[in-house]
């Protein structure tokens, strides 16, 4: 009875707390099993990886046929019977013709590295699912169920925004740079892309382009942790704008001013739909705390105001 009585007596934000301990205590363990849990997981993540490097490794060939595809395509359009002709009738000068897209190696051992690098690189993108799975599966018995829900759905999307941003680079910046500057290609100037080069230009231009489109992410789990709201983003935004060609010129491994627009442009659409989720996200909090207590979130609001108001003003 008496059990029963104090049972009643809690309130909602209690019997949640003591949820939520009980919750976490169902997933402890000692500390030798967590150190054999985490053997167990970095053992199945690197099996994986050597899985996925030695399967890459057999089309590495391939998969830098694939990579080399923006250079050659620009290439092609400087080359082939159509330009020969033009040439032998003297309407293009020699110059005109690049011959065949082709690439060199100033080593002897450098195409076994550059191929050995492509594998590595894509054995951890192909393998990153299982990596990831067996990450969770070590965090995931010390967060809540919520917490875990989010953690899912952050790495689901942030797999997807990753790889929108590494192919963003590969269909429009890759093909704009490669644009511009070829464009020295002269009778007494004729470019000769190292191997090397090649790749590392390209892998470096696809993980920038991907870290970028992470930014809607990082911004709504800013807002979810309460550090930004949509108001102070949007009287942030101008700046941005300056903050973004900046970060492009500083990201973008070329020193054209193409790559840096196709950099900066898609980072400031990006911050912009980023204010969008962070005003679910505040809006969400706000009505859940003035559900909560009423005279803090009256506070709110007329914080809330003034921020308004002071943004109607700059404008």
């Amino acid at each position: 009875m008496a059990k029963r009585t104090q049972a009643e007596e809690l309130s909602p934000e209690e019997v949640e707390e003591r949820a939520k301990a009980a919750e976490l205590e169902g997933g402890r363990m000692p500390f030798v099993s967590h150190l054999a849990e985490l053997r167990d997981r970095v053992r199945n993540a690197a099996f994986a990886f050597v899985l996925a490097f030695l399967v890459c490794w057999y089309f590495a060939e391939r998969i830098f046929d694939w990579l080399r595809e923006p250079l050659f395509n620009i290439w092609n359009h400087h080359a082939g019977p159509a330009i020969q002709l033009l040439v032998s009738l003297h309407v293009l000068p020699m110059s005109a013709d690049w011959g065949t897209p082709h690439l060199i190696s100033t080593g002897i051992t450098r195409p076994f590295w550059v191929f050995m690098s492509i594998a590595m690189w894509a054995g951890i993108f192909v393998a990153s699912p299982i990596i990831f799975y067996q990450l969770w599966k070590f965090v995931a018995p010390g967060l809540y169920k919520r917490e875990r829900r989010v953690s899912v759905a952050f790495a689901a999307f942030s797999m997807v925004f990753f790889v929108s941003g590494a192919l963003f680079c590969f269909y429009f910046a890759l093909p704009a740079l490669f644009d511009y500057m070829l464009q020295y290609n002269s009778e007494g100037l004729q470019t000769l892309p190292d191997i090397q080069e090649y790749l590392d230009l390209t892998r470096d231009s696809m993980l920038a382009f991907g870290a970028i489109f992470e930014m809607p992410l990082l911004i709504y789990f800013l807002a979810m942790v309460g550090l930004v709201t949509h108001r102070s983003l949007w009287k942030f935004s101008r700046w941005f704008v300056v903050l973004a060609f900046i970060i492009g010129a500083i990201l973008t491994p070329g020193p054209d001013v193409v790559s840096q627009f196709l950099m900066a442009t898609p980072m400031i659409v990006l911050y912009n739909i980023s204010i969008l989720f962070a005003w679910r996200v505040t809006i969400r909090r706000e009505r859940k705390q003035a559900a909560e207590n009423p005279p803090v979130a009256r506070r709110v609001a007329r914080s809330s105001n003034d921020d308004d108001n002071d943004i109607g003003d700059d404008e």
